[in-house]
């Protein structure tokens, strides 16, 4: 088994937790298995990226309503919200390892590791919405999340910029509001997700690391100015334009220099 061949597998099962475990799996084995980073893959014509379930039901951001997190019928929606991005956040990892050639074996080792965790995310939440009587693809999701990953398909670089370093990093700024608002309601079902929040939060700033490292490598090879040209290529890829308030003690964690915070700040 190579690295590279068995990632675009695990990327094209859709059944999540079959997924989930065969990303949990190939971690497991990762350090007995080759790696052949020069190889240009190509996806089974016949498969149509990424694997997904029928269900939930995708629906465009602007048409999912909202539902407090005041009621139980509220926190479960959040919670399979935050299942989906956990779910998607598999595939972008899976699809960082698979889809480019040419990158060092610590790349790829990297973001499987990432996909790992993920998956371990998204077991936590499918779990935890077993005990509110629910499951992954009981309620609607939007589809968005995936259209930077088909955006940036051809372009590593926009890919490190756009997937972990803007789409991922958003959670670190709305983790700790969430938390905020599960924490004052106070059931023991808010607590509860408040704790499997934080182990997110914490796995999720060193994902966001990494991305903020591969894409300083990335830039450093292509002799290109890593900050100057992260505003080019959010205007580019018409990436989402992030507001404030930033989380900014995860995003220095997680790599993000002074210069960095200062333009997310004030463009």
């Amino acid at each position: 088994m190579e690295i590279r061949q068995r990632a675009l597998q695990v990327l094209c099962i859709a059944e999540p937790e079959q997924k989930a475990a065969a990303a949990l799996e190939l971690h497991v084995r990762a350090a007995t298995l080759s790696i052949a980073t020069d190889a240009v893959l190509h996806a089974p014509p016949e498969i149509d990226l990424p694997g997904r379930p029928a269900r939930p039901e995708l629906r465009r951001h602007t048409e999912m309503a909202r539902r407090s997190p005041a009621t139980p019928h509220g926190r479960a929606v959040l919670m399979h919200a935050i299942a989906h991005i956990e779910f998607n956040a598999i595939n972008l990892a899976l699809d960082a390892v698979w889809r480019f050639a040419g990158m060092p074996d610590a790349y790829y080792r990297d973001w499987l590791r990432v996909a790992a965790e993920e998956a371990s995310h998204f077991g936590m939440l499918q779990a935890h919405l077993q005990t509110l009587g629910h499951a992954y693809g009981d309620f609607p999701a939007h589809q968005g999340l995936w259209t930077m990953c088909e955006k940036t398909a051809h372009d590593i670089v926009a890919r490190m910029a756009l997937v972990p370093r803007t789409l991922e990093a958003r959670g670190l700024d709305a983790t700790p509001q969430i938390q905020n608002k599960l924490r004052q309601i106070g059931a023991p079902d808010a607590l509860a997700a408040v704790g499997i929040l934080d182990v997110i939060l914490r796995e999720e700033i060193g994902h966001v690391a990494i991305g903020n490292h591969w894409y300083r490598f990335v830039c450093e090879r292509d002799k290109l100015d890593a900050e100057q040209y992260y505003a080019v290529l959010v205007r580019r890829y018409e990436a989402p334009r992030l507001k404030p308030p930033f989380n900014a003690t995860a995003r220095r964690a997680a790599g993000f220099s002074d210069a960095e915070m200062d333009w997310l700040q004030h463009g």
